[in-house]
């Protein structure tokens, strides 16, 4: 299912469950006795978004610093389970997938995932979307007696019931991984004082959160085999700029002109004589990426969209110099690699979604109507024209890019070695 049928299936299947739900909870009457212990279990409930699982790192630790590592659990949809993988935050055991790939294939999937939750009987539950109609479900159908999670007081939101015991109110002028780590603070807090919090030690500190993510360790393995995709192409190891044009239909308003990425490749090609310029990409990307690297037209310009797992992505993150891409996944989980990387915004505001990380650049028009896109209209917008993107120029993402290629740790020697063991083994293999 694509991610305009999800919407769909959370809107018209989301409502009239929570409502049935509400009223459910409503009938039975719980107390509020039982929060005076603290929580000895905590399930995490987020779904999509592989970048904003990556900025909710910091929320997982504090968790892991209250219950233990072995007892914090994470449920989300197959596909982003890979960056809790890289993440190593909690045990892989403890991630339990729901499959997105049909209607069937969700419905069955979201069965047997709430049948795996009910036996971790976890007593807390941290809803981390903002409005999801079906995260709030599984929160509510874990059995989990303490939820936290955000609550559309006074209609400020879209519906999705009442279904949290500990209801908090979603603060727009903060940045997201403080959100995600308020959520987690909830969980010690009395709920019928909330939405009121208290002052959190360390909350407005980013070196608490993003600067601790952990740094990426792929295996030897993973390493040559992403090292002979690069040698198959460019016959070395080079240096590398990375150009994520984000090709696919997922998120058309976010994307940049993809002839800018091609004009970009060419000023970067003219101007600096060492990179080679790799355009990246899903598999569904394939085709589009080669026509771009083939518009450049440039033996040092080649595309690998397609040609590698998600997993292997961050192995070329670890690689590569320079990293181009709007606001997306890869802007975040490259944050887990050595990379610099230059981000483009437009739909969304980077004051609640860039990575803070001074290896991150940000480029951002600030239209006057932008951001369009937001948690009270369920990321929804009427705009077909996004003009917030466009307006970014390729001389000023250029320029972010020459900047962010000076300030690169400079590491000649070890590509140097790289490459004189490439050529001594192909001398090796030449016959006499």
């Amino acid at each position: 299912m694509n991610v305009r049928q999800l919407q769909h299936t959370d809107r018209w299947v989301g409502i009239p469950l929570c409502w049935s739900l509400t009223l459910l909870r409503a009938l039975t009457n719980h107390s509020s006795g039982r929060f005076s212990e603290n929580p000895k279990k905590i399930l995490f409930v987020k779904l999509a978004e592989q970048g904003s699982t990556v900025l909710a790192y910091g929320a997982l630790r504090r968790a892991v610093e209250m219950v233990g590592r072995e007892n914090v659990y994470f449920v989300a949809f197959e596909e982003n389970r890979f960056i809790l993988d890289a993440l190593e935050v909690i045990p892989p055991e403890n991630v339990v997938t729901i499959s997105s790939g049909s209607l069937f294939g969700l419905t069955k999937s979201v069965l047997a995932a709430l049948s795996r939750l009910r036996a971790i009987r976890s007593d807390a539950a941290v809803d981390m979307e903002f409005f999801s109609r079906g995260s709030a479900v599984l929160a509510f159908l874990s059995g989990a007696k303490r939820r936290v999670g955000f609550h559309a007081f006074f209609g400020a939101g879209p519906y999705r019931g009442d279904l949290m015991t500990h209801r908090l109110l979603y603060n727009p002028y903060l940045h997201t991984s403080e959100v995600f780590r308020l959520l987690v603070e909830a969980l010690h807090l009395p709920p019928d004082k909330l939405p009121a919090l208290p002052v959190i030690p360390g909350l407005k500190s980013p070196s608490s959160a993003q600067d601790a993510l952990p740094r990426f360790k792929p295996t030897e393995a993973e390493l040559q085999k992403v090292k002979a995709l690069i040698t198959t192409s460019t016959g070395s190891l080079p240096s590398l700029i990375l150009l994520n044009p984000n090709a696919s239909d997922m998120l058309p308003l976010r994307r940049w002109p993809a002839q800018r990425y091609v004009d970009l490749a060419k000023r970067l090609l003219a101007s600096l004589p060492e990179p080679v310029v790799v355009f990246t990409g899903a598999p569904n990307e394939a085709v589009a990426g080669a026509e771009l690297a083939a518009q450049a037209a440039s033996p040092r310009c080649i595309s690998l969209a397609g040609k590698t797992s998600l997993r292997e992505l961050l192995v070329l993150y670890s690689l590569a110099d320079v990293l181009v891409t709007n606001d997306s996944g890869p802007a975040h989980f490259a944050m887990l690699t050595p990379i610099r990387v230059v981000t483009l915004f437009g739909p969304e505001t980077p004051a609640l979604f860039a990575a803070r990380s001074p290896r991150n650049t940000v480029l951002y028009a600030g239209l006057p109507c932008s951001p369009c896109v937001n948690a009270y209209n369920n990321r929804q917008t009427p705009c077909r024209d996004n003009l917030c993107m466009q307006e970014i120029t390729v001389e000023q993402v250029f320029q972010a890019v020459c900047s962010a290629w000076e300030e690169k740790p400079q590491t000649p020697n070890i590509k140097l070695q790289e490459n004189l063991k490439l050529q001594e083994n192909l001398k090796l293999q030449a016959p006499n």
